[in-house]
Parts: structure tokens; sequence; C-alpha cells
């Protein structure tokens, strides 16, 4: 070793650095930085749990071809939500009560102990979809399926499918729809069964809803616009907010989320043509150890849109939720395609 050498380990010995600074020296492997996607090259419609010190992220049956297979509800893993490892299926076998049908949107919470799955049992353009329940006693699954909780026919709102489920003052509640309203319902003790009057709180553009609690309100996330068609897709995230959880829900324009053209973008299509098209169906917002919010969600790269099999190469993206005069959205309201700095996770 040389005499600068010798200095410079002296006085590290002495002195040592900040931690950002040996962070991003660190021989360790921790990520200090990503760039979108987080995982390709298919989790669409995600959702997200965390147990312990892992987070587990689950999505719409897809079969990836040539970069991975078929998957039924492919559940994926991770430690700091950037990298992402395959754990596999989350069922071992499709539910029956349906002859035909696709599994999609799952939306996974911790109830108790146990692990529920709520999900979407449908076709393109199904007369009847419904939302079933399945359940396991780990997030990785297996989810055993409990059944048909409701279908549109029964529950009277068409296309009844992307469930998404939460508790409140001791009671279940579960809200779901796509392009025909989204609606609420409170559920039996047990979670298998709709009770009581359903109330609509959104209007005929939204699907996918997520609420998110801060501040007394309770923000409603739903997605507008095309989810499907590749580079050509206009799905985008709007949000509006509410001190109830049945609503009224107003966007920041102060105009009610049952009308049309309601909603504040939080996330849309890059303008670039090297950007991604298509982002929305976002998962459950997740809070790191430093306070900051972040998004995941899907969307497809304008370059790279389909697989080779002509499934839409819908990858899992991240970014951060910058809060303005109270109202979500990322940052400069697209996904990032440069490098951001990472999650700080334990």
């Amino acid at each position: 070793m040389n005499i600068l050498g010798f200095l410079l380990l002296s006085i590290y010995s002495f002195f040592p650095p900040h931690k950002e600074f040996a962070e991003s020296f660190s021989s360790t492997g921790d990520t200090i930085t990503y760039t979108n996607p987080v995982f390709e090259p298919v989790l669409a419609d995600p959702t997200v749990v965390k147990f312990g010190n892992e987070f587990y992220a689950y999505g719409t049956e897809d079969n990836w071809g040539e970069e991975g297979g078929y998957h039924l509800v492919p559940v994926i893993k991770s430690k700091d939500l950037v990298n992402w490892e395959v754990v596999g299926n989350s069922m071992d076998k499709k539910p029956d009560w349906k002859e035909r049908g696709g599994i999609w949107a799952p939306d996974v919470s911790q109830v108790g102990d146990q692990f529920y799955m709520y999900y979407s049992f449908s076709t393109w353009g199904d007369p009847n979809p419904g939302v079933g329940l399945a359940i396991s006693e780990k997030p990785e699954g297996p989810f055993v399926d409990q059944g048909k909780v409701f279908d549109s026919k029964e529950i009277g709102v068409a296309n009844s499918i992307d469930p998404f489920y939460i508790a409140e003052n001791g009671k279940k509640y579960l809200m779901w729809g796509s392009f025909h309203g989204l609606f609420l319902t409170e559920l039996t003790a047990d979670g298998k069964k709709p009770e009581g009057q359903k109330i609509q709180v959104a209007g005929n553009h939204l699907e996918a809803a997520y609420i998110y609690k801060r501040g007394g309100y309770y923000y409603l996330f739903g997605s507008a616009g095309t989810c499907c068609e590749g580079a050509n897709s206009t799905y985008r995230v709007l949000v509006g907010r509410s001190e109830n959880l049945a609503g009224p829900y107003l966007d920041q324009a102060g105009k009610s989320l049952m009308d049309e053209n309601s909603g504040t973008l939080v996330v849309g299509a890059n303008a670039s043509s090297q950007g991604y098209a298509g982002p929305g169906h976002n998962a459950e917002i997740v809070t790191d150890e430093e306070g900051q919010d972040w998004l995941l969600y899907h969307g497809m790269a304008k370059q790279k849109p389909k697989l080779n099999n002509g499934t839409n190469r819908r990858v899992l993206l991240l970014d951060k939720i910058v809060w303005v005069d109270g109202w979500p959205r990322v940052a400069g309201r697209e996904p990032s395609t440069s490098p951001q700095e990472s999650p700080v996770m334990e």
C-alpha cells in the first residue's frame, strides 16, 4: 500500500463516512438506485402485501410465453420493492364456479392470521363475470378457493370485476367495478358474501378501485382509459377524496367522481416514445422507513409493449408519490425512466 492509501485508510478508521457515502460504495449488493421496470415480463393489475420484512406481489393470470410460461395468479417477493424474485403460482388450480374465464386483478390482504385473495373471474366481454375469494395461511399460498362472493347478475352491477377489500370500524367491505360504476358493499363477518345495500361511489369512467386513508380523508384511486392496446393504451390513474368511505368523492377541482370527466391525474403515459403507455391499476401504497410513499402499478414500454405470443407485456413500475396541497401524484405525472433513489427499507 502506498502512503496515500495508508493515509486514506487511517482517516476512514478514525472518521467513518456518512451513511449515504458509505452506502454508495457498499459492496454488499444493496440497491441504492433503480430504474423502471422493477419486474418484467408481466405482472398486470398488481396487488401487494407485506409480511415480516418481505413484500409479496400478485398479478393477473397470464401466459408469459417464452419469457416465463403460464402463471395462474403469479406471486413474486422482494425486501425492497426493487429486486423481485418469482415464487410461483399462488393457486394450485383454477376455481371452478364458472365454466371458463381468467383469474384477473387479485386483491390480497392479511385478515387476522390468514391472507384473503379476492379475485375477478371473467372472459373479455363476459355477460356475467364475478368476484371470488381464496384464502391461504401463508402469503405465498397456496390460496384455497372459497367460491363465488357474487356475480354481476346477483349483485346487479354489470362487469363486476376488480375487487378491493378494506376493513373499517370492525367491519369488512368490498369495493369493485369496471366502467359500469364503482360500488361499495359491506361483507358478512366471514368476508364470503355481500351484506346490506350496495352504494355507488364513482361513475362509468373508472375501474380498479383502491382506497388509501390519509389526513382525515379516504383517497379513491381508479384507472380510466384502455388497459390493453399495447403502445396505444390510454390507461391512467385518477384520484378523488372524501371524508367518508361511502363518499361523496370529489377531485381536486371539486368535481364529483360520479361525473364522467372527473378525477385528478396521478400518473399517465410518458410523452416520450421511449417511455411507457397505459400506466394504471395501481397496487397498495407502501410507505418506507423515511415516510416516503411509493406506488406500484403496471405499464407497457412503448418500444416493447407485447410478448411474442401477443400478450400485453404489462411490466411492474415503481415511483414515489409526491403530496402537493393534500393531493397525490407521481413526479411529472408520468412513469420515471431514469435512475431513481430506491425506497429505504429495514
